[in-house]
């Protein structure tokens, strides 16, 4: 066997102290004479070039990684390298953070994955006043953005602070603009980066250089590790150069494959740190001189001008050129204290090798790896590993290069399109240039891009590239570890050799996210690590899902270090730790022949086992002949009490399984990390934990596999893996050639062609997903179900969804699929059949659905169970038309008959964000447009492969786009912008092809409606249809049979025909969570809605940073304990939404809760579509990071109690046409509870209650404090928001001035002459209309509001149970009221006898005539006596508040009536119905003195129009409120009538007997009017035994009139 050796020492290693100028800094702030004329400030003397080159060593020593200085000796005062050596499993982000905190006093930190958790964990030890080496506690703070950080860094640096900060990617970029100033200035400090892709095509939260690469022009030393050990100790390396040099320094290592890798390695204690430190009291004095101060000020940052800009440049080169000297005088320091030697490039091969292969990054392990393979097999290879990226060291590198290389190979983890190569391929062949180094040829290669995996195989065919025979066919600017069959570029690779140490052994664990798997390994990890003469290594792979996803653990473990930065690929243990991917995925792909498998799962037989397996799996079983197990592993978990977690009954029998420890050593150990891990949680869970454990052994059966089984299974598997492609073969091209393999976990085997340049994906793409993750799926019970359709409106997931079918439809249902009458909706519904229908595959069992339903519909049952059963019901389901236009779709229960279009994302199991999306895209789905702000939605919502983004069967849909996290506003609006400027040009052109006369008659119709509308999103849709039919008749050059067009006009007409897409009106939605709209995306939501444009944001409140890992943001509450806030948040939330109604006063602001109120959502979230201008929605949105006691499924009850206590409050700011109009609607009126019972209920609460009671206790008073305080100033917002009543004057009807008696059109009854005989019609009325309309009453701001129900149902049952319920509850209360109007009348006629009865005050009759004038009525109609559904849409109409109705109404007459919703419907516009209506309309007017009469009428509904102006109704405006530009306000003069009054005797006053017309109240004095009395022509003609028409007026009465 080859051995590697190593080139000797040929550079002297540079001083870590300062030999000339240690004051030069100083030097430049001195006065001109004290300096020396044409000096230079030199901070250390360095000529690589004059130090001798050592002798080669000879051939066949071996050396792992050689030094290019000879290595220093020892202080004594330094420890030796094995004194009190501690070993511990630490991933890269830990063992980095654990440097920074010693030697640092100041850090600025901002989440961003996968840097995070170095920021976490120096927090942490921060909360907890752990010293650093200086004997201080690190403060940490947690700034707004990257940027913050990078200005916060500059700030504390130029204050003389030791300060450092953790990042990656686009934070990184965030900082450049102060990387810039910051070495510019010459400042000593520390960026630790765990370099990560950035955002182009897409998002990418893994690990590459592309972040690092594009901050290498700063002027900050660069410097990379290449392990976990290397991380910890390059880190130390970094501080003490960055003082000794003063230059700053960016450390970065590979994010995730070595920020979140955890490996065993040796740490460096503090107290070993300190003497390296004090070494540098000079430097660290020095920096403190140069801080500002005025006891010796100095100014920095001017402006310079062109006379000396590049002097000042140039002057700082000294220093920068002295880094590689003092760099490597550093790492030989740290040699010293730890015993392994760093160079700033390193070189690992054959000592005479003529192939090498230079790279950075932990890529460099697996180059290494196929050296050691290569030297083996006599070959002359090497790998140059780079630790010094900047400042450039060319005369390092040749000194490391082998002198007999004669082919050179330079990998880089980054992409430079447009490049002549990539940044390290372009300096070292620079270098080799510059300094006349000869060879044969230099080629580049990338790899590891976004953490593709690069292993050892993969190096190898880097190798083999390199020596290649022909030296024209050695291949330039390729790739490996990808198949590039667009470019051609990639290189084939071969099977994986074998390079791990002997003894190691290599474990997979399938499992899901949130099923503790992950957790559990990581527990495993530490067990075995800690134990004497054992190693460990593991990593851990995620999908795209935030929750549900699958996981795959990665573990080594063996008796020698592991350095094997790749994915494991030859397991000897695999646990399967779900049933279902089995059956799904390719689990066995990495098991080695003879590996044990064990499958949580209840198969006690092979044959079991069997019919689970797909053909892929049966083919490896034949050729691995595995040892199979089973452990039914959710029967122990569910025994013991843990539910779904099953992580420790599975982790007990990996134990008992894989042989890496003795079970009976293994057992206790795990025991005790249990105690460790939930000891905090109680003795309960410590206890069910330990059952799991114990019960785990007994439950796991042994699977062996039939004597001669699968012989031929490789034909068998062949033919049916043939047999599925065949049945696929209909799904789209995309689906299946991306998608699936994808879904699969095959998305590495894809080849480049398959992809769409730009990163574009279709929509829709997890209807195939199929993931049936959930326990337990909802089971309905139509016997109990109300259809109020509240299961769908809270499912996360839009699994769960209304079905309607007519009769006719069901003949080929399947036999499960059970259907029950619709309720409501009168006779357009009345053949239809309702059923509620769950997706089981879809559905993750989070129960919200379950926990909502009101009438105890759902029940939760056993996903086996529910899996066959329903299944084919939802086949048949997604077949059924969608009838959501026979609904309302601002309405709760109408709003889920729309087709949901986000469906089946990848949000965890009861997300609180995505209800809200998922009923956007029902109100608005088929013309919004979203710009996402980066974070958990942009994960569950745009995570290739699955996007949840859908179309209809028209095939319109959300347009989705993600830019970056901080500037979403800014997209959205520029999107926005871009649109309203298209359709701009769009408007232009179709008064163009008006005026010229383009087109024809139709189109030029068409255009003339569509254009006043055009920006009007209720209204555009239906006539932007008619004109791109229009525009197909018109053909090709669309003249038709018209004049002669114009040149002008018929391009006018080509560009309508080229832009048809835009002539629906875009509602643009800018999406994020509370990160990106309280912090770092703030300034620009700021500015986006300071502008007026017409754009909508909802922000989805989850009030912490969910998707990095629940950090604190500034919506965080008072007292919480996130991370970032270990000891407890200190300061209040931001009041985000007061803050924006102060500021801009024309912006629609709301504050929702779904789960509290269900109404009200809907309606702000119309209303904020609706508004013109600026609209931001604040969605409280609970998230598994809160830790709800009950769990995600009980989260509605936990939104209901904060709405209660105040800790959320529900309001509504509709701006006016001035900022004085302005009305805020509170509508959590009251404060019903403690916050206390709230507190209570969330764990982010309850641990600081548990960990320091008594600031928990003070944090909660102040929180009490505040929420009380803001419920007074809402209080008090909404009290002065609401408009004044005027005093309006009538001299011309001699009355006096009179206020409107309410905010509220009120319903009270009239007499029913036959009670039993209407009750039953009126019950049936009101079922419809207020069981699916609870918004109105529930969600008023008024004092006066009505409660639920109109005052004449007081005591009724609300919302009603059954319709037959109803309408007996309708009929008791009518007799109930007949009989109160009755005896009050009979005790009046009594005091009258006896004369008891005292005489009214005058002011108190004035009261009296005055209420009585203003009584207000409501006209509804009905075109026969059996349909009522126009009755059911005027009751609705009930609702609407008189007062708020803005100008044109009138303010100085009284609003006497307001009648809505006439003849409004297709089947209702017959002209006699609506005259006769309007006819007796005005006769109760004139007689109840009336002075005008009010229709709210379809703008669309040209009929009606056209008859209401021939009545005498004039057109006075569009309805600038309720529904803006979609409904017009018409308006008629009435002249009051002059009537003596008198009794009306016991008839109403239309003198009809029966129900046909039922006037006023007798008796009242209304009713005895000889003008309506008589006039049985009118309204009487619609009395007894009419059916053709009814009039019911419901004058505002009470029992004691």
């Amino acid at each position: 066997m080859q051995a590697l050796t190593q080139n000797q020492g040929r550079i002297g290693g540079g001083s870590l102290s300062r030999p000339v100028n240690r004051g030069s800094h100083l030097a430049a702030l001195a006065p001109l004479s004290r300096r020396r004329r044409g000096a230079l400030p030199v901070s250390a003397a360095l000529d690589p070039r004059a130090c001798g080159a050592g002798k080669p060593s000879e051939r066949g020593e071996l050396q792992a990684t050689h030094a290019l200085a000879a290595p220093p000796s020892r202080a004594p005062t330094q420890p030796a390298a094995s004194k009190d050596v501690k070993f511990a499993p630490v991933d890269g982000n830990e063992a980095t953070a654990r440097v920074a905190y010693a030697v640092s006093d100041v850090s600025f930190i901002y989440p961003i994955t996968p840097a995070t958790p170095m920021g976490e964990f120096v927090d942490q030890w921060s909360a907890e006043k752990r010293k650093n080496l200086y004997g201080n506690v690190m403060s940490v703070t947690e700034m707004e953005s990257e940027a913050g950080v990078a200005g916060a860094l500059h700030g504390a640096l130029a204050a003389g602070a030791l300060a450092t900060t953790f990042t990656c990617s686009q934070g990184l970029l965030l900082m450049i603009p102060n990387m810039y100033k910051i070495a510019g200035e010459l400042m000593p400090c520390v960026l630790h980066v765990s370099a990560r892709a950035l955002a182009g095509h897409a998002l990418s939260i893994f690990g590459d250089h592309q972040d690092v690469m594009a901050v290498r022009q700063t002027g900050w030393t660069m410097l990379s590790s290449h392990s976990v050990q290397e991380a910890q100790d390059l880190a130390l390396v970094a501080h003490l150069a960055t003082l000794a040099g003063s230059v700053p320094i960016v450390h970065f290592f590979d994010g995730f494959r070595t920020s979140h890798e955890i490996n065993k390695i040796e740490l460096i204690p503090p107290e070993a740190i300190k003497p390296l430190v004090d070494e540098l009291a000079p430097a660290i004095a020095a920096h403190h001189a140069r801080a500002l101060n005025p006891s010796h000020p100095h100014q920095r940052g001017t402006a310079q001008g062109p006379d000396v800009y590049m002097q000042s440049i140039e002057a700082a080169n000294p220093f920068h050129k002295a880094m590689p000297g003092i760099m490597q005088a550093a790492m030989d320091k740290v040699a010293g204290l730890t015993g392994r030697r760093y160079r700033l490039f390193d070189y690992v091969g054959h000592p005479e090798a003529e192939h090498v292969v230079i790279a950075m990054g932990s890529g460099v392990q697996a180059l290494e790896a196929a050296v050691r393979v290569q030297v083996a097999q006599g070959k002359k290879v090497g790998v140059l590993k780079v630790h010094l990226f900047r400042p450039w060291s060319a005369e390092h590198l040749l000194a490391a290069l082998p002198q007999s290389v004669r082919r050179v190979c330079v990998m880089d983890r980054t992409k430079e399109h447009g490049s002549g190569g990539e940044p390290l391929l372009i300096d070292v062949s620079s270098s080799l240039q510059r300094g006349r180094r000869h060879v044969d040829v230099i080629v580049g290669g990338r790899y590891g891009l976004g953490s593709k995996d690069f292993t050892p195989a993969m190096a190898v065919a880097v190798f083999d590239n390199l020596m290649h025979p022909d030296l024209d066919d050695v291949k330039d600017n390729f790739v490996v570890g990808i198949v590039d069959d667009v470019s051609f570029a990639s290189l084939p690779y071969g099977a994986e050799p074998e390079t791990l140490p002997p003894g190691t052994k290599e474990c997979l664990f399938w499992g899901m996210g949130s099923d503790g798997t992950v957790g559990a390994n990581k527990e495993a990890v530490k067990i075995i690590a800690n134990q004497e003469h054992m190693s460990a290594q593991a990593y851990f792979s995620y999908d795209a899902h935030k929750s549900g996803g699958v996981t795959v653990s990665h573990l080594r473990f063996g008796p020698e270090k592991i350095d094997a930065p790749w994915l494991v690929d030859m397991a000897h243990y695999i646990g399967v730790h779900q049933q279902t991917y089995f059956s799904k995925f390719d689990v066995l792909a990495g098991l080695r022949p003879g590996g044990k498998v064990l499958i949580n799962a209840p198969w006690k037989t092979f044959e079991e086992v069997e019919a689970m397996m797909p053909p892929k799996t049966k083919t490896r079983v034949a050729q691995l002949r595995p040892k199979l197990y089973c452990l039914d592993a959710g029967a122990v978990a569910n025994e013991v009490g843990l539910g779904r977690r099953v992580n420790m009954v599975m982790q007990a029998a990996f134990f008992a399984l894989s042989g890496v420890m003795d079970i009976d050593k293994a057992i206790p150990l795990l025991k005790d990390s249990i105690k460790k891990a939930y000891g905090k949680k109680g003795d309960k869970v410590v206890n069910m934990n330990f059952a799991a454990v114990d019960k785990a052994l007994e439950h796991l059966v042994e699977i062996p596999i039939p004597e001669g089984w699968g012989k031929d299974q490789d034909r068998v598997g062949l033919s049916e893996q043939a047999a599925a492609a065949t049945g696929s073969r209909t799904a789209a091209e995309f689906l299946e050639n991306v998608v699936k393999p994808m879904l699969n976990m095959e998305g590495d085997k894809l080849p480049v062609s398959v992809f769409a340049p730009g990163g574009f994906f279709p929509p829709g793409t997890t209807v195939i997903e199929k993931r049936s993750i959930a326990a337990k799926i909802p089971a309905w019970n139509s016997a109990n179900c109300t259809q109020c359709n509240i299961c769908a409106f809270v499912c996360p997931h839009a699994a769960i969804r209304p079905a309607l079918a007519k009769p006719d439809e069901l003949g080929n249902a399947p036999a499960g699929f059970q259907t029950v009458p619709i309720r409501g909706g009168g006779a357009a519904l009345k053949e239809f059949q309702y059923r509620v229908q769950v997706s089981p595959m879809d559905c993750t069992g989070c129960e919200l659905c379950v926990h909502a339903c009101p009438d105890n519909a759902l029940t939760s049952t056993p996903a086996a169970s529910m899996l066959a059963q329903e299944t084919p019901n939802w086949d048949y389901f997604l077949q059924l038309p969608s009838r959501g236009d026979l609904f309302d779709k601002a309405t709760v229960r109408g709003s889920q008959f729309q087709q949901p279009l986000l469906e089946f994302s990848g949000a965890c199991e009861g997300c609180g964000e995505t209800p809200y999306v998922k009923l956007l895209t029902q109100l608005f789905g088929t013309r919004m447009v979203v710009a996402n702000a980066t974070g958990c939605s942009s994960i569950w919502g745009g995570s290739a492969p699955s996007n949840p983004w859908t179309i209809n069967a028209e095939g319109k849909g959300p347009a989705w786009a993600n830019s970056l996290f901080e500037d979403n506003a800014q997209f959205g609006f520029g999107i926005q912008t871009g649109l309203k400027q298209r359709r701009d040009a769009l408007g232009a052109a179709a008064k163009v092809v008006l005026q010229e006369g383009a087109g024809t008659p139709t189109l030029r119709a068409a255009l003339e409606e569509w254009l006043p509308i055009k920006d009007n999103g209720m209204l555009a849709t239906t006539a932007a249809k008619a004109v791109s039919e229009a525009l197909v008749e018109c053909g090709g050059h669309g003249n038709g049979l018209t004049a002669p067009s114009t040149a002008s006009g018929e391009g006018a007409l080509a560009f309508l025909q080229s832009n048809t897409d835009l002539l629906d009106k875009p509602s643009v939605w800018i999406v994020g969570g509370d990160g990106w709209a309280y912090d770092i995306g703030f300034a620009g939501l700021d500015h986006v809605l300071s502008t007026g444009e017409d754009v909508n944001i909802l922000v989805l409140d989850t009030e912490e940073y969910s998707n990095t890992g629940g950090q604190k943001s500034k919506s965080s509450p008072l007292g919480s304990v996130v991370k970032f806030a270990a000891g407890g948040k200190t300061r209040p939330k931001k009041e985000l939404a007061l803050a924006i109604m102060q500021c801009y006063p024309d912006v629609y602001v709301a504050s929702v809760s779904l789960d509290a109120n269900y109404n009200q959502v809907v309606k702000a979230l119309s209303e904020a579509e609706a508004h013109k201008g600026p609209s931001l929605v604040i969605a409280y949105s609970p998230c598994a990071m809160h830790g709800i006691a009950e769990g995600m499924g009980e989260s509605a009850k936990d939104a209901k109690v904060a709405v209660e206590t105040g800790y959320w409050p529900l309001f509504r700011f509709q701006p006016g046409a001035t900022e004085s109009e302005g009305k805020l609607t509170l509508d959590s009126k009251r404060i019903k509870g403690e916050l206390a019972d709230f507190l209570k209920m969330e764990n982010r609460f309850v641990v600081l209650q548990r960990k320091d009671p008594e600031a928990a206790a003070r944090l909660a008073d102040e929180a009490q404090q505040h929420i009380t305080l803001r419920h007074e100033r809402l209080q008090r917002m909404a009290d002065a928001s609401k408009k004044k009543p005027q005093e309006p004057q009538h001299a011309a009807h001699g009355r006096s001035p009179v206020r409107p008696a309410s905010s509220w059109l009120r319903v009270r009854a009239a007499r029913w002459p036959d009670l039993h005989g209407d009750s039953a019609r009126v019950g049936e009325v009101f079922w419809q209309a207020f069981s699916a309309q609870q918004s109105a009453s529930s969600s008023s701001s008024d004092e006066d509001a009505p409660p639920q129900a109109p005052s004449f149902m007081n005591g009724l049952r609300f919302p009603p149970r059954s319709l037959s319920d109803w309408q007996v509850q309708v009929a008791a209360a009518l007799q109930a009221k007949a009989a109160a109007a009755a005896e009050s009348r009979r005790r009046r006629l009594e005091r009258l006898r006896s004369g008891s009865t005292r005489h009214m005050t005058p002011s108190e009759r004035q009261q009296v005539k005055r209420w009585r004038r203003q009584r207000s009525f409501v006209v509804l109609v009905a075109e026969e006596r059996q349909s009522c559904q126009l009755l059911g849409t005027a009751a609705i109409s009930l609702a609407q508040p008189e007062a708020l109705l803005p100008p044109p109404f009138p303010t100085n007459t009284p609003r006497r009536a307001y009648v809505s919703n006439i003849a409004v419907l297709p089947e209702h516009r017959r002209q006699g119905v609506a005259t006769a209506l309007l006819g007796q309309c005005e006769r109760q007017a004139r007689l109840w003195r009336q002075d005008s009469l009010w229709l709210h009428v379809e703008l669309t509904n040209a009929p009606a129009l056209q008859l209401y102006k021939e009545l005498g109704y004039a057109e006075v405006a569009q309805d600038p409120v309720f529904t803006p530009q979609r409904r017009c306000l018409m308006r008629k003069a009435v002249e009051p009538l002059q009537c003596s009054g008198g009794s009306g005797g016991g008839k109403g006053s239309g003198g009809a007997t029966n129900s046909g017309s039922n006037g006023g109240s007798s008796g009242n004095g209304s009713g005895g009017s000889s003008e309506i009395g008589g006039s049985r022509d009118s309204a009487g003609s619609a009395g007894a035994g009419s059916t053709s028409a009814g009039v019911y007026v419901w004058p505002e009465l009470d029992a004691e009139d």
